[in-house]
């Protein structure tokens, strides 16, 4: 049962073979044998989570069952939640308890989902190994000597070892997606505007979005489905915004007339041989299903790692601007003076990471460098927003690798900020365009794995869902397990 999608046991709950108390158990069980192994959780509280499974059972007794429920989903330590921490893996967060449920987290609720634990992460998602977290670093259940992806790798892991059988996580410039590839799972970032920020520790405003990440893609429909809709206290929730059908889009099963750009500023020098052959692979089954491939071009992509590390970091700078120890969060011990702790606060608090990104985002929007550097950036952000758009005039969708290696051992890139910030060149883009993204399974490279990205214009996350939900029928990487984790020992290795 661990490795049962949500459909799957949402139909086991609906046939009364098991129960939301069962399946908790089950799962927290599994959680707690293996999460020594992985640090996947950094909290896991198990008399909240059975008290939920219980009510849960109790509302399917009297009143029929919720789109989610009894279906436990990790969360990711960024989302406020009312019970328990939300700490955002970092120390100046320590213990605190948020007043609120994040929007996201009101709509599972709502929908009967049990809230299944915090994940660990970047601190406050800045990173792509997870190895910046105040709780030390999540390991790929692949190869537990290997990173999972970040910043929502608690959440990949947690999912990819069966912990949990689906996650929430956040993408600012790939952190659903990244993560999601390197662990051989499939990982949705929304169009930006489709799923409330409210309730979201705020990296960078203009770039951060939710998303689901699952076993399968119509697992990802089926959250994305609960989890979108606009919130009148979120100034960047859209209201009116284009209506998807979720739960059909993904039973698409060919894509005739389909046609997906390949971009060619995608396949180049860098990229490892074994991630391109299984990219390549994918766009000649996808062929095979119909769609007609052809071949375009992005031509500022090249710029866009560069405008992302200006753009992010100066949200970041003013957006953690209020960590400053006196309305909640760390304070320092027997400060001198309100300027000492400001300073001590902030610099205890903060790993050496996001100290970078906050540092680099002062230097960006200070006085006599804000028109060479942010200005210049927000203004390539336009022209790959234009890219984009010229882009799909000609193609319905665009499929690309989503990394362009499998995951790196721990901490080969730790002292080296630039190569690890290279490592979402394929997933930066889409953040700074505002649009949707997924990334699924499509092989395996040197024993890892390896995802195939899918983007879509604005507001068409069905177009998304159709494609991958084809590309997936067609193919069995979904269904592969990291062998360390898989009790019926069946398919990946350890």
């Amino acid at each position: 049962m661990a490795y049962s999608t949500l459909h799957q046991l949402a139909d086991k709950l609906d046939s009364g073979d098991t129960t939301a108390a069962a399946l908790a158990q089950a799962f927290l069980d599994r959680a707690n044998a293996h999460n020594g192994d992985l640090n996947a959780f950094v909290e896991l509280d198990a008399e909240s989570i059975l008290a939920q499974a219980e009510a849960s059972d109790a509302h399917r007794q009297a009143h029929g069952a919720r789109p989610l429920e009894g279906l436990p989903i990790a969360i990711k330590d960024i989302f406020c939640t009312s019970h328990g921490r939300t700490q955002c893996c970092s120390n100046i967060l320590r213990d605190f308890h948020a007043p609120y449920d994040a929007h996201v987290i009101t709509r599972l609720r709502e929908a009967g989902a049990i809230l299944f634990g915090k994940t660990n992460m970047d601190e406050f998602a800045m990173g792509s190994s997870n190895e910046t977290s105040a709780f030390g670093p999540c390991r790929n259940p692949w190869d537990r000597e290997r990173i999972p992806g970040g910043s929502s790798g608690g959440s990949a892991a947690a999912v990819a070892a069966a912990l949990a059988p689906a996650a929430l996580g956040t993408d600012t410039g790939g952190s659903i997606r990244q993560p999601a590839a390197l662990n051989g799972i499939v990982g949705l970032k929304p169009t930006y505007g489709r799923v409330s920020r409210r309730g979201i520790i705020a990296f960078a405003s203009s770039l951060d979005q939710a998303g689901p990440m699952t076993r399968d893609v119509c697992d990802a429909a089926l959250l994305a489905s609960i989890m979108s809709g606009h919130d009148a206290a979120d100034a960047t929730s859209v209201a009116n915004a284009p209506a998807v059908n979720w739960l059909t889009s993904c039973l698409r099963r060919d894509l005739t007339g389909i046609r997906i750009g390949r971009p060619k500023e995608y396949f180049v020098a860098g990229m490892d041989a074994e991630v391109r052959a299984r990219v390549e692979e994918a766009l000649s089954t996808c062929a095979e299903l119909g769609a007609e491939i052809i071949d375009i071009s992005l031509p500022h992509t090249e710029y866009a790692v560069a405008a992302y590390y200006v753009i992010a970091p100066s949200e970041a700078s003013a957006n953690l601007s209020r960590y400053d120890g006196v309305r909640f969060g760390h304070r320092c011990d027997n400060p001198d003076d309100l300027l000492d702790m400001y300073t001590r606060s902030r610099d205890e608090g903060f790993g050496i990471e996001v100290k970078r990104r906050i540092l680099t985002g002062i230097f960006a929007l200070s006085s006599g460098y804000y028109d060479a550097y942010y200005k210049k950036a927000q203004q390539v952000r336009t022209l790959i927003r234009q890219d984009f758009a010229e882009a799909f005039a000609k193609v319905d969708l665009i499929a690309t690798p989503t990394s362009p290696v499998t995951a790196v051992k721990l901490g080969e890139n730790r002292d080296d900020p630039i190569t690890m910030y290279l490592s979402d060149i394929y997933t930066i883009a889409v953040n700074l365009a505002g649009l949707p993204g997924l990334s699924q399974p499509c092989g395996l490279a040197n024993g890892l794995p390896v995802g195939l990205q899918w983007i879509a214009p604005a507001w068409r996350e069905d177009q998304l869902l159709g494609a991958a939900a084809a590309y997936e029928a067609a193919t069995a990487w979904h269904q592969q397990r990291p062998a360390a984790f898989d009790d019926a020992n069946q398919g990946g290795v350890a």
